[in-house]
């Protein structure tokens, strides 16, 4: 097996479904990974030797899942000087607003990116893109995964039959 280069963590196995949307993309592109599970309350110091020994292991983006409070991102950006990117998990009384805000404030000099909630897609896919930097294979790899959907968009516009289409000419650049 190669050695994880992208490495997930989630709060708790409650994640696993929001995570499991996103990995598709990394199977699809080849790069290997890894899915932990640690909690920032519970289990802290599982936490933090995860994140301070991950660059050790070839990980190279670390990607934090969590709902309510959602500090999981944060401990582990405040571990590690690798990117970390933060997915806040829809849940509790505010249905994930709290984990958003949670995610997106972090104290000047912890800086962890965010995408949406429950968004693991676009977290796999820009964790890719940071490797595709200093990854010629893993760029071009990103690149068709890219034309491919943009590919499938362009096609979906035959299913506008018997409403007034914009012609092909209004997408040209």
């Amino acid at each position: 097996m190669n050695t994880p280069r992208i490495g997930i963590i989630m709060g708790s196995a409650s994640d696993i479904p929001v995570i499991e949307k996103g990995v598709k993309v990394l199977d699809e592109l080849g790069i290997p990974y890894e899915v932990a599970i640690a909690s920032a309350h519970r289990t802290p110091r599982d936490v933090e030797g995860y994140a301070v020994n991950a660059s050790k292991r070839g990980i190279m983006v670390i990607i934090a899942a969590a709902g309510l409070s959602a500090a999981l991102p944060g401990v582990v950006a405040a571990a590690t000087n690798l990117p970390v990117i933060g997915i806040p998990v829809k849940g509790g009384a505010l249905d994930g607003l709290d984990a958003l805000l949670s995610v997106t404030q972090m104290p000047p000099g912890v800086p962890v990116g965010s995408v949406g909630l429950n968004a693991s897609l676009n977290a796999c896919l820009m964790a890719a893109r940071i490797i595709a930097i200093n990854d010629r294979e893993i760029s071009e790899r990103l690149e068709a995964w890219t034309k491919e959907r943009a590919s499938a968009v362009a096609e979906s516009r035959s299913k506008l039959a018997g409403m007034p289409a914009a012609p092909d000419e209004a997408y040209k650049i």
